[in-house]
């Protein structure tokens, strides 16, 4: 560790040279030995965010709180001394907690860790700072670590969350793949969670496209879990972004997972549930969103599914809004009445097009092959036969029917 570094977990040692304190015997000065100087400066801020990822856990709103107030430094110190002034920081059990994973605290190694991986450490203040997760208020990241390409604000101005069920059904897959391809298509930048199922789905399919991806992990951004997804969480950093507010080589558990669904609810304008059993993970990133004031979409499944059951309860609930590809999704998280989605109507038939008095007559014309004179039509239309006699030959030269002597019959179509 660099001096910095060292100050913030051990305190300042004192100088070499310096006049020994009464009553211990001067220690012998050390000779230096050779050290593998890390190659970049940290500014403070961020050594002691990077410090303060491993001390605390992902929305540790006594930690937030405390940094609302202070600078992290300071809140470093304040850990590592064991004394915080007046009522600013949290009680004495939180602060044990923190003060037993002081022990080992290296951020420079974590930060030349993600660097060696092609990464970042980004903290509040950053150019590349998404502002909207200042949403989450206490319980906003202390920092994320990200790794791939693009600039993460950027990519999040357009973006929304496609979430749902891990062991989803062959039509959750569908729908997911197709619907994130879609929104890929339009310029939409498509998040999920990189787990198994879902979120599988809809990362393949901006991929697929050629679209950008952004997987939001509850592990290091080093680590790829769930092993089988290994190639895909690649894909996703070479083509899109992997970010976590955990520090590199850090594992899940399984209120991490809940944790991190927050991050993936501020982060987009909205959120797709696509397959959501009634007790699932994804119902709490859609919750979420809706705290949030972001849109939030479901997309129905059968009725006899168990994994469209969490969703039909959103729907029914008032929580979420129905939508059934992306062109409706984006008519809701888009720009105001420019992307509007294409009105939804059945085929317009030939009958359709007639006008009132000719579809009564029509209506009135036998399919019998000997058709119908045109008093019996006059009748069963309730118009006068002049005007029906005319409605027919309007309606003969649309092909709709033909005169058979002095009778009036339907043509029969191929």
């Amino acid at each position: 560790m660099n001096r910095t570094a060292n100050d913030l977990v051990q305190g300042t040692p004192a100088e070499p040279g310096a006049a020994p304190r009464p009553g211990v015997p001067p220690e012998p000065v050390p000779r230096p030995e050779p050290k593998n100087e890390p190659e970049h400066e940290y500014e403070p801020e961020r050594l002691a965010r990077a410090a303060l990822c491993r001390l605390g856990e992902p929305g540790d709103a006594a930690l937030g709180r405390w940094l609302a107030r202070t600078d992290a430094l300071d809140v470093v110190r304040a850990i590592r001394d064991g004394r915080v002034p007046g009522r600013q920081g949290p009680d004495d059990a939180r602060l044990a907690a923190y003060r037993a994973r002081l022990t080992g605290l290296d951020p420079v190694a974590d930060l030349e860790r993600v660097r060696a991986a092609g990464g970042r450490f980004i903290i509040p203040g950053d150019t590349e700072w998404p502002s909207q997760l200042d949403d989450l208020a206490e319980t906003r990241p202390t920092g994320l670590w990200v790794i791939g390409t693009g600039s993460l604000r950027l990519l999040a101005l357009r973006s929304v969350s496609v979430v749902g069920a891990r062991a989803c059904t062959a039509y959750g897959a569908h729908v997911a793949g197709d619907l994130a391809a879609q929104l890929a298509e339009r310029g939409w930048v498509v998040v999920s969670g990189g787990a198994y199922g879902i979120d599988a789905a809809a990362h393949r399919g901006a991929l697929a496209v050629g679209g950008p991806t952004v997987g939001v992990l509850a592990c290091g951004v080093d680590v790829a879990y769930p092993r089988g997804n290994t190639g895909l969480i690649r894909r996703i950093a070479e083509q899109g972004l992997l970010l976590s507010e955990l520090p590199p080589g850090e594992h899940p558990t399984r209120f991490r997972f809940v944790l991190r669904n927050r991050v993936i609810a501020a982060l987009t304008r909205g959120t797709v549930v696509v397959e959501a059993a009634l007790r699932s993970g994804a119902l709490s990133t859609a919750r979420r969103a809706r705290d949030l004031n972001r849109h939030t979409m479901a997309v129905p499944g059968p009725v006899t599914s168990e994994l469209s059951a969490g969703v039909h309860a959103l729907i029914r609930s008032g929580a979420a809004t129905v939508v059934t590809d992306a062109a409706e999704v984006v008519e809701l998280i888009g720009a105001i009445g420019d992307d509007l989605a294409p009105q939804r109507s059945g085929p317009v038939l030939p009958r359709d097009l007639l006008e009132p008095a000719a579809a009564r007559v029509l209506e009135a014309v036998p399919a019998t092959p000997d058709g119908a004179p045109v008093e019996q039509l006059a009748r069963q239309s309730g118009l006068p036969p002049d005007e029906v006699l005319q409605r027919l030959y309007e309606l003969g030269s649309l092909g709709h029917v033909e005169r058979h002597g002095a009778h009036w019959r339907l043509v029969r179509r191929r």
